[in-house]
């Protein structure tokens, strides 16, 4: 493994314009565009799409339903839990780990954001970023467009308002919207 990728999993400031996380990528790249048939054949059935996930995703449970296009970084970084539905153009940028939760509802237009750019503009302009997990409990329902931003873990049983943004992390059982998404009410 190369120092980039090393730097990388551990959370630590590193160059993504590097050889190997360039090849993870267009493997990446290869396999979202297979799933979300721009291969030229159609869309997969059912059997072709459930393939494509298990080549795709670290870790993707029974019953799992993401409705094309989705697109992310490598995927080897998202594990998402049973019965869980992602709907339209999904982008799960996965240079930390995702994970999200069993029994999840994802609206259309949702973005799950591990990467951070440097504010320094000179280390930016160099191009060094780091990543920081995100993790989506059970049973949570994030509305069309909400976006959660690195390092924020929203709880259980939690409902994102549509066009909420999350920068920081949410408790279990409530109900969040807004930008920036503030919690509202404890949900029963």
């Amino acid at each position: 493994m190369g120092e980039n990728k090393k730097l990388m999993q551990a959370g630590e400031w590193y160059l993504p314009d590097d050889e190997e996380l360039e090849a993870e990528s267009r493997r990446r790249a290869d396999l979202c565009s297979a799933y979300n048939g721009t291969s030229g054949q159609g869309l997969p059935d059912a059997e072709g799409r459930e393939r494509i996930l298990g080549e795709l995703l670290g870790s993707v449970a029974e019953d799992v339903r993401i409705r094309p296009p989705f697109n992310c970084d490598f995927g080897t970084y998202i594990s998402i839990g049973a019965r869980t539905f992602i709907n339209f153009g999904a982008v799960f940028l996965d240079c930390a780990p995702i994970t999200v939760g069993s029994d999840v509802q994802i609206g259309p237009n949702v973005q799950l954001l591990t990467p951070t750019h440097e504010l320094d503009t000179e280390r930016r302009r160099a191009g060094w970023e780091r990543a920081s997990p995100v993790t989506i409990g059970d049973n949570v329902w994030l509305g069309a467009g909400v976006i959660v931003c690195p390092g924020v873990t929203i709880g259980e049983n939690t409902v994102v308002g549509a066009g909420s943004v999350v920068t920081k992390s949410l408790p279990a059982g409530v109900l969040a919207v807004g930008n920036p998404a503030r919690v509202v009410r404890e949900l029963g």
